[in-house]
């Protein structure tokens, strides 16, 4: 126990003579500092008391507690503790293990009776644990706003600390297996930013291929995506075919509201007329099925191959948003899209479901596999290897 406090004792030495404990600190205070000043009323938001009133924005719409979930998870946890925060913490603890190994303390420690397999670990726990304080605390404030602002005491925001403590670990691992091949603390932490990009970029492909699959199942045309939800033409009612189709239901309308005029033969064409004008106003728009199901097809094959990589490798974006799964479920995310039935609201919720429908076990445990093998080859690699 005490050679474990020793170890624990040093590394946090090491990372505060950095100083980056105390500026990520500061710098998560200063983001809920920023979520309390930023408040929701029933005539609009209010910034440090200054009021901006919004029609579309406002407690009547969304609920104060709603409010500041979305600000949590989309600000606070989606863009500042997994993207600056993450980089400042990876600056901060890249080093644990080159600076281990250059600075020849790595002799004293294997000289005591602690095992190497035991030194790996609890070097790898202290930079995880650097990383545990630093969420714990701002999590803990951003509980606070939202308790004191929103009026709600959701103690589910502490989810947020384990998720991106695992979040983290999936790159802090691919770090210490650079850093203790190199010995380089500036290698370690540019492949694995490299490593981190090359991630993103496949979850990024792989989702835009499941809403593409998603559209052409739906029937959506990529014009009606471009135009937005709210848009008149973007409603099955707007269509060329359904108007034209329209035409000729009111013209008949018009003839059986006339109960003195009777219909003639030349009328009777006039009706058959129409109705070809209509269906030839819908072939444009139909494609042909062999083409229109090759075309699916290998969008699909596409899609199903970026999801076959990905399963092979760490869920960055999908273990953060069990997050969002936690805190604000798909119901609520319908209410704030709207009932509107346009087109591209349906894509956006069927794509959303298919990825809330994904198992925690795919997400998290197929990311933790992939970082048990990386961790077994640098543990592999620094007790073989000659100090």
């Amino acid at each position: 126990m005490t050679q474990t406090t020793a170890i624990f004792v040093d590394a946090y030495r090491n990372l505060n003579s950095k100083k980056m404990f105390w500026v990520v600190l500061a710098i998560s205070l200063l983001v809920a500092g920023a979520f309390a000043a930023v408040g929701i009323n029933e005539k609009g938001i209010s910034i440090v008391g200054w009021q901006l009133d919004n029609d579309l924005l406002n407690s009547g719409i969304i609920p104060a507690a709603m409010f500041y979930k979305i600000l949590f998870v989309s600000l606070g946890i989606g863009f500042w503790l997994t993207i600056l925060a993450t980089i400042l913490a990876l600056i901060s603890t890249s080093g644990i293990f080159p600076d281990l190994i250059n600075s020849r303390s790595v002799d004293l420690l294997v000289a005591k009776p602690i095992s190497r397999l035991r030194l790996f670990v609890l070097q790898y726990t202290a930079g995880l644990l650097f990383v545990a304080l630093q969420v714990s605390l701002f999590t803990l404030a951003c509980f606070l706003v939202l308790g004191f602002r929103g009026g709600a005491w959701e103690w589910s925001l502490f989810v947020a600390v384990p998720l991106v403590v695992v979040f983290f670990s999936y790159l802090f691992s691919v770090s210490v297996l650079v850093g203790i091949l190199t010995r380089s603390t500036m290698a370690a932490l540019l492949l694995t930013l490299l490593f981190w990009a090359a991630v993103f970029g496949v979850g990024i492909a792989e989702t835009v291929l499941l809403q593409t699959v998603t559209r052409q199942e739906e029937g959506v045309t990529l014009a009606q995506m471009r135009r937005g939800p709210h848009h008149r033409r973007d409603t099955d009612d707007s269509t060329p075919a359904a108007k034209a189709s329209s035409k000729p239901t009111t013209d008949s309308a018009k003839t059986s509201s006339a109960p003195d005029e009777k219909p003639t033969f030349g009328k009777a064409i006039g009706k058959s007329a129409l109705a070809a004008f209509a269906a030839e106003e819908k072939k444009p728009e139909q494609n042909d099925p062999e083409e229109e199901d090759t075309g699916l097809t290998n969008w699909e094959i596409a899609q199903r191959i970026l999801y076959g990589i990905k399963t092979f490798l760490p869920k960055t974006t999908e273990t953060m948003g069990l997050l969002e799964r936690c805190l604000i479920s798909q119901a609520e995310l319908t209410d704030l899209r709207g009932d509107s039935n346009s087109g591209r609201n349906r894509v956006e919720r069927k794509t959303e479901e298919a990825l809330r429908s994904r198992s925690v076990f795919w997400v998290m445990g197929t990311s933790l596999l992939f970082e048990l093998v990386v961790l077994s080859m640098a543990a592999w690699v620094f007790c073989r290897r000659d100090y």
